[in-house]
């Protein structure tokens, strides 16, 4: 027989976070339950011991496990759950929800700060203010600022994020392709919506290819040499999904050869980008460190989806918000 979930007046709640303030977010709720804060995994680890619930992503190691004998519910930071080793996780019972939806309206508005950071030339423009140097026009017109009225979006992963980055496409004028492995299911406002099989017409008909997906076997290296060699030599790939769904040696070859015009990338294979790669030389790459999600809204964001959660849980509800297990 399956053990009653904690009351919310007997819960211990942790949150491990290297940056968010979720403890005092919560504690600003008036809920009564009792939270603490790990700011690093060593302290994770030295009040592992009777927390029933953890609130994390970054910090996740595997090794957590053996310290957390009374772990039954993991409410993960933000979208991904790659981290989480789930066949250990049903074996034992434990939970897990994701935070699907937190920081989409992050997400989305700095998706476009890249796209615009590219075809507005911005990061020239902003190392001509430091060198107080004013550019005069250009005659060269292949070579000039663009615009986005008229071009063509396509996105791969219409879940929140996408969603909301067709919606924002959209008020541009834009054309928006996607994908979605039941397309039926998609929300926003895309053009055309097809099944992840069918990548191929987003790839040789967008202007920007945006990706929103999550990290998986199937989209695990989804763009290399081959798909990069399939786009636009004018287009530009944005990545807001994660790191390793992209070829980055690939990705830097087209870059360099002219397969494609540029790149944003919130993410990378792996983090922090290492000093010597190429990325950070690259006139045509926009690059922020995983910084897409960020926002003064984060915390709260955050709460409210493990309050549901909670609730859920101590009320007997089968299903969570953001299920995974």
């Amino acid at each position: 027989m399956t053990t009653p979930f904690p009351a919310k007046d007997a819960l211990r709640i942790c949150f491990a976070h290297v940056a968010y303030a979720l403890h005092d977010t919560l504690g600003k709720r008036g809920t009564g339950i009792s939270s603490f804060q790990a700011w690093d995994y060593d302290s994770l680890l030295a009040n592992a011991a009777d927390l029933d619930v953890l609130v994390i992503s970054g910090l996740w190691n595997n090794d957590i496990l053996a310290s957390t004998p009374n772990l039954r519910f993991i409410q993960s930071i933000g979208a991904g759950y790659d981290q989480f080793p789930l066949d250990d996780l049903r074996s034992r019972g434990i939970r897990l929800a994701n935070a699907s939806g937190v920081n989409k309206n992050a997400v989305s508005e700095h998706t476009f700060s890249l796209i615009l950071s590219l075809t507005r030339h911005l990061k020239s423009g902003a190392g001509n203010q430091r060198d107080h140097f004013w550019r005069g026009m250009i005659s060269d017109i292949p070579k000039r600022e663009d615009e986005l009225a008229g071009k063509t979006m396509g996105i791969v992963g219409m879940g929140a994020i996408g969603s909301r980055v067709a919606r924002i496409a959209k008020a541009f004028d834009m054309t928006v392709l996607a994908t979605k492995r039941n397309p039926a299911t998609a929300e926003g406002p895309a053009d055309t919506v097809v099944t992840p099989d069918r990548i191929d017409e987003l790839l040789s008909q967008s202007d920007v290819l945006v990706l929103t997906c999550s990290l998986n076997d199937q989209t695990r290296g989804l763009i290399n040499a081959d798909s990069l060699s399939r786009m636009k030599p004018t287009a530009y790939l944005i990545n807001m999904a994660r790191g390793g769904c992209v070829d980055e040696a690939a990705l830097i070859d087209a870059l360099n050869n002219g397969l494609i015009a540029g790149a944003g990338l919130d993410v990378v294979d792996q983090e922090p980008l290492s000093g010597d790669s190429p990325l950070w030389d690259m006139d045509n790459v926009v690059l922020t460190p995983h910084t897409g999600g960020e926002t003064q809204a984060y915390e709260d964001n955050v709460i409210d989806i493990l309050l549901e959660n909670v609730d859920r849980l101590t009320s007997g509800q089968p299903d969570l918000y953001n299920q995974v297990l």
